[in-house]
This record gives structure tokens, sequence and C-alpha cells, in this order.
């Protein structure tokens, strides 16, 4: 039988390791303005976790099961935790900063081409070097392309003054403008929900994930609609997405 000081100790011990839960993960980064360290100790790595399995699931353990497509607004209250910060900070990013750092960054994430107005789901075109290279030239052009706009920009000399051709028009170049996290509106996911009779319960999963912006028009520049820009599939988003925080309002301060 635990003695009085036993129980103290592990009741503390409780406390604090539920308070943990619920606190904001500590910064631990320096501010590039202020030259500050928020934290006790600068971050170096992402730490990385393990994946919790998905329950083996056989056909005959499926009673009923129906696919659905659902909307994430990113500008309803409730989803905010998705859209901010604007900017990555030194304890967490925002959704589509941490798809950016998964894609171009590491290259652990696969996304899969919509082919334009055909918006495909199926996952049936996925962007990848012909040759298996990662470093090949024509994948790494091709690939942040995806994630920015192509636009043209004035060239400038050396005394800051536009430069002009021949015919006297003034000499632009291309570029691609990035999206930025205000860029994103919404996440769509394809979702499929099924009974397991073996376990009795009702369950879901995640199939896929799209980021989606508003689609403007080529000549006016006015928005005439919304588009998708890729899919991603998700069970293999979740080896990236679980080593990433995110903002967590229901919090408990801790004692000073």
């Amino acid at each position: 039988m635990l003695s009085k000081t036993n129980k103290i100790l592990i009741l503390a011990f409780l406390l604090i390791f539920t308070n943990a839960l619920y606190s904001q993960l500590p910064s631990s980064g320096v501010s590039l303005e202020s030259s500050v360290l928020d934290g006790v100790y600068v971050q170096e790595h992402i730490p990385t976790k393990r994946v919790i399995q998905y329950t083996h699931l056989r056909e005959a353990d499926v009673m009923w099961s129906k696919r659905i497509w659902r909307v994430l607004d990113l500008r309803e209250k409730k989803n905010h935790q998705l859209y901010y910060p604007l900017e990555p900070i030194s304890d967490r990013m925002a959704l589509w900063d941490v798809i950016r750092y998964g894609v171009l960054n590491v290259v652990s994430l696969t996304i899969y081409d919509v082919h334009g107005m055909d918006q495909d789901d199926q996952f049936r075109f996925p962007v990848k070097p012909t040759n298996g290279n990662i470093n090949d030239s024509d994948f790494k052009t091709r690939l942040p392309s995806f994630f920015g706009r192509k636009a043209q920009i004035t060239v400038y000399d050396e005394d800051g003054e536009p430069l002009y051709d021949e015919t006297g028009e003034v000499v632009k170049k291309d570029t691609l403008e990035q999206y930025e996290t205000t860029d994103i509106i919404r996440y769509e996911i394809k979702e499929d929900w099924f009974f397991d009779k073996q376990r009795s319960i009702l369950d879901v999963r995640i199939i896929g994930l799209s980021p989606v912006i508003y689609s403007t028009n080529p000549v006016s520049g006015d928005i005439d609609g919304i588009e998708n820009l890729f899919w991603l599939y998700f069970p293999e988003c979740r080896y990236v997405f679980q080593n990433f925080f995110v903002y967590n309002p229901q919090r408990i301060p801790t004692d000073r």
C-alpha cells in the first residue's frame, strides 16, 4: 500500500504532466528582429516521433463504408490554428508552410497533379523525377511551380532605372511568385467512413488533402473561381505532420 508521501509525489507528477499536455510548446529560437532567445535553448532540429499505425483492416470487417469530401475553410475562426502564424516562428508554423517544407525542403512528400480543370483526386499523376533522382534539373524546376504563380517583373539597371529593349518596350523577365499562407483559403479533405464489425465502431480515415486558392483571370487579374493546387496522400503526410506543433487554444498557463 502506498504511503501518504508517495501518494503526494505521484499526484504532483500527474499534475505537472497533465499541465504539460495542455501547455503551449515553449519557444526555442532566436528572434531575427531583436536577436533575443525566446526560450532556454536553441532548437537545432525538428523532433522525429513515431507514427501510430492504423489498425489492420480486412475487407470482410467492413460492414458499411462511404466516401465523403470535407472542406476546412480557413476563414472560419475554428480553423485558424491551421492558418496562423502567417510567417513561421520558432515553435510552430502554418499548415501550408509545413506542406511546403515537406515537399520542397526534405522532399519527403509526394504531390499529385490535378491536371487543370479535371480536378483529378485519384492520385494518378505523381510529380516525381523520371529517373528517380531528386536532384534532376527538370524535377527541381517543376516542383516549385506548384507553390507559386507565374509573373513578370521589370528589369532594372544598376542605377535603379528600368531597362528598355530595341523597340522601346520595358524589359521584363519571368519569375515565380510564391503562394503564402494568406493565399490558401481552404483545404479539401477526402475521407472514407466505415463501420468495423470486428471492433464494433464507426471509424474514419483521411485519404487525401488538397490546398485551395482563388483562381484569377490571367488578363484582368480578377478572381474568377477557386483552384486546387494539388493533392497529397494523407497516410504519407502523417510522417511529416506529426513532427510539427499547432497552437493549442485550450492550454492551461503554468504557475510562475
